[in-house]
């Protein structure tokens, strides 16, 4: 991999990193877009957005609970599946057109989902969660996490704030934790596949870090910024194009 390929990448991780986390996300729909972007070896795709998953996802669960943003019964309710089927899917291995079609199919869903997510309006009431609903929505989100190597917050978030789960905020919280676990164990369960990570990944994720710093500190407060999320969501689009019809 060429100098200018990491240097881009690193400056693009960042960005991805300030955005999800100032709403509780690690990134991992941007930083696949952005590896799809760059033809990024496949093998390489699903531990690199683990490992930077982790990182930013463990800065923004740090900082919204410290912020009081979040809330235990709610994230049980849905990590409880998700956590062990997280690790299921990662140490299952598809074939690499398979890997592709679902990456394609996932970021094009990440970006009408990241996109949606910024203009809904939470409930109005606050309300309890059916537990076997809960438990199915989290087992199905762990799976599919595993097999691409993310967390699963992108699905999660919008289900808690239609359904009025919780507060918009805790809901950021609720997300933040319940990324980190998944890719934790996503990367636990799909270990062997870190001997396939570039050595630039210590760039990026120092990249990473900045930028999930940045964002979580705004977003644990307040910010919110629709005209670069739409943005985002054009480069989510792309790289789902990418990945069905280039590959």
């Amino acid at each position: 991999m060429d100098y200018t390929t990491i240097l881009l990448a690193s400056v693009l991780f960042l960005l991805i990193a300030f955005l999800y986390s100032s709403v509780g996300h690690a990134g991992a729909s941007g930083y696949l877009a952005i590896m799809a972007l760059l033809s990024f070896p496949v093998e390489s795709i699903k531990p690199v957005s683990l490992v930077l998953n982790i990182v930013v996802s463990a800065i923004a669960t740090y900082k919204f609970i410290k912020a009081g943003y979040f809330d235990k019964k709610i994230f049980l309710l849905f990590a409880i599946t998700s956590i062990p089927m997280a690790f299921v899917g990662g140490y299952l291995t598809i074939d690499v057109y398979w890997f592709k079609i679902l990456a394609g199919l996932f970021l094009i869903l990440s970006g009408i989902l990241l996109l949606v997510r910024q203009w809904l309006k939470p409930a109005e009431n606050i309300r309890n969660p059916p537990l076997v609903g809960s438990l199915l929505i989290g087992a199905v989100i762990g799976l599919f996490s595993g097999l691409i190597g993310v967390g699963g917050g992108i699905f999660l978030s919008p289900i808690i704030i239609i359904m009025g789960y919780t507060s918009l905020r805790n809901t950021s919280g609720v997300a933040a934790l319940f990324i980190l676990c998944n890719s934790i164990i996503g990367l636990a369960g799909h270990y062997a596949s870190l001997g396939k990570v570039p050595a630039a990944i210590l760039y990026w994720i120092v990249a990473v870090v900045i930028g999930g710093l940045l964002g979580a500190h705004y977003g644990s407060r307040k910010f919110n910024n629709k005209i670069i999320l739409l943005c985002l969501c054009i480069v989510l689009l792309s790289a789902g194009v990418k990945f069905l019809v280039v590959g």
